[in-house]
């Protein structure tokens, strides 16, 4: 007999959130061996569509085990995938999207909704293009979970091992179809989006500090992204672009402990970014200073 959730219960744990009648979760909150990752041709139009909005939202829980949200252009892990139950068709997603079950979609915890990514059945090598655009699946087991045509084009009846790589030439392009970015040079883009938080007026920085920590905002395939991120975030301290393994990370430095916290903080209220944190260039968890 299937277990019935209360909806009083579900919504006071989570709310947003999309559930079904087994008690499935969705909705607002190692290296690998790589596989080919050659261009993929997208032919349906609503994987690059641009959606309601461009959502990586704040850290949170399942469990007692923390995951954090954060824009990943080099996402490749290997992990056990589910499929979304189809009586969730027709309700609205984390970024405020209509869950499908006929289109190519998925769930993930971390990663920007929505995002482009590759799943490979790793039982028969399999593969399928989707388009990440809901929170979940909230429970540890599983890292990501499929529309039931997704897992039915890999050959998916249950649950399988799957390896999940992002797409990040056609990642980019969705978020910048979301956010209203059409390619601009840095200077517009970092023009427009000082435009869209001078509306609410900030106090001047404090001076800089010297410091032994730096944390990292982003990384881009795409130097005038990066740059134009760069500008943005000068408003929260010395931002800077730095070309490291063949991407350019937007990162602010030269931080002591206190400046770091309060930067991390505002990121994630005003930004609503989850940033890593580096103490001379380690990474090290951000909440732990």
């Amino acid at each position: 007999m299937k277990k019935l959730v209360s909806l009083a219960a579900l919504l006071a744990m989570l709310g947003g959130c999309m559930t079904t009648q087994d008690g499935s979760i969705y909705g607002s909150e190692m290296a690998e061996e790589n596989l080919n990752t050659d261009t993929v041709t997208l032919t349906d139009s609503y994987l690059m569509a641009a959606a309601p909005k461009y959502y990586i939202g704040n850290a949170y829980k399942v469990d007692d085990v923390q995951y954090i949200p954060s824009e990943d252009l080099t996402y490749n892990q290997t992990g056990i995938a589910g499929i979304i139950p189809a009586e969730l068709n027709g309700q609205k997603t984390t970024n405020g999207e209509v869950f499908e079950s006929a289109q190519m979609l998925a769930t993930s915890k971390t990663l920007p909704l929505p995002t482009i990514a590759k799943v490979t059945n790793l039982d028969n090598g399999q593969s399928v293009v989707v388009r990440v655009n809901n929170r979940g699946p909230f429970v540890n087991t599983r890292i990501m979970d499929l529309s039931p045509a997704a897992a039915q084009k890999i050959g998916m009846n249950s649950q399988a091992k799957v390896q999940v790589q992002v797409l990040t030439e056609q990642s980019l392009a969705v978020k910048n179809a979301t956010i209203g970015v059409n390619n601009e040079p840095a200077e517009v883009v970092a023009e427009t989006a000082t435009v869209e938080v001078a509306p609410a007026p900030q106090p001047a920085p404090a001076p800089v500090a010297s410091g032994d920590y730096t944390i990292q905002l982003a990384a881009f395939y795409a130097e005038d992204s990066a740059d134009a991120m760069a500008q943005r975030m000068k408003a929260y301290g010395d931002a800077v672009v730095v070309n490291e393994g063949g991407m350019y990370k937007v990162r602010i430095i030269n931080l002591d402990a206190a400046k770091a916290r309060s930067v991390i903080n505002a990121l994630r209220t005003n930004e609503g970014m989850a940033p890593g944190l580096l103490k001379n260039g380690r990474w090290v968890n951000a909440d732990s200073i």
